[in-house]
């Protein structure tokens, strides 16, 4: 059960880093694409990273 569970998160991480990645021309953001994309879940309590991320997954 518990390997389920790391699978289904370790999804959603790497769905998160991929959405970004394909969005991010949409940001505000200029450079460290791949830090920024790495660090989404621990980010996202930033407003400012959090309103460039919504702009990222929409398309």
């Amino acid at each position: 059960m518990e390997t389920l569970v790391v699978m289904v998160l370790g999804g959603i991480y790497a769905g998160g880093i991929w959405k970004f990645l394909s969005g991010f021309k949409r940001t505000n953001f200029t450079q460290n694409k791949l830090i920024l994309a790495l660090l989404w879940p621990v980010l996202l309590v930033n407003r400012s990273y959090r309103q460039n991320f919504t702009k990222a997954l929409k398309g």
